[in-house]
């Protein structure tokens, strides 16, 4: 059974490019032993019939243990996969579009990078908020943007009462000073991705959420 998406803490994407030669699954399976409570499947260069593959195979390696697979971007894929969730930027398909295809209880995530893109999730169905760049993230991620800083959390809870999984530039050395602004999770890709040793990174990370949000009370 799926942990409850408010009992999330660590969100982790997969990215090849970023692994040293590690698959998605490889990726995937390491940052759940390390404690990962949802993993997203993103490739933006994988062919259609790979990453239905791949994501058949991860759906197979992850529900025994309870954690969703979200699928970037690809509603096909969602779909063809029976996936537990989708995620989708500013400028893919629109929220209310999507959910014709893919209705609750499926799990919908929608990037918000202003308050009123934040609002308007939440108006249009999304279930959770991916909020950021918090910090600097274009090295890995060129179309990432301007960071936002922590303090446009703060904005973002005070508007809008979805989950917020805050994501761009977070590790284990800033990752306190994003959950004290408001996150519900963290989502990380090069901070467990590209480290040397994936289990002990994502459970660094972990580690560090849950304490802080068992300092605030939040737990």
């Amino acid at each position: 059974m799926q942990r409850p998406i408010h009992g999330w803490s660590l969100y982790v994407i997969t990215d090849e490019r970023l692994s040293g030669g590690r698959s998605h699954q490889e990726i995937a399976e390491a940052a759940v032993r390390g404690g990962a409570d949802v993993i997203q499947l993103r490739d933006k260069w994988a062919g259609s019939r790979r990453l239905y593959q791949v994501a058949l195979d991860l759906i197979r390696r992850l529900r025994p243990n309870g954690v969703p697979l979200v699928i970037n971007d690809r509603l096909d894929i969602a779909l063809a996969a029976s996936a537990d969730g989708l995620h989708v930027g500013q400028e893919d398909l629109p929220a209310p579009v999507v959910r014709q295809f893919w209705p609750a209880p499926r799990l919908l995530g929608v990037s918000a990078g202003t308050v009123e893109e934040a609002i308007r999730a939440e108006q249009e169905g999304a279930d959770y908020i991916g909020v950021g760049p918090i910090f600097e993230a274009r090295s890995t991620k060129p179309d990432a943007g301007e960071p936002v800083g922590p303090e446009f959390l703060h904005r973002i809870r005070q508007n809008c009462s979805l989950p917020i999984v805050a994501i761009g530039g977070i590790t284990a050395g800033n990752v306190e000073e994003v959950i004290e602004a408001g996150a519900d999770c963290v989502a990380v890709i090069s901070a467990v991705v590209a480290a040397p040793d994936i289990e002990a990174a994502a459970r660094e990370l972990k580690e560090k959420i849950v304490a802080t949000k068992e300092r605030l009370g939040r737990a």
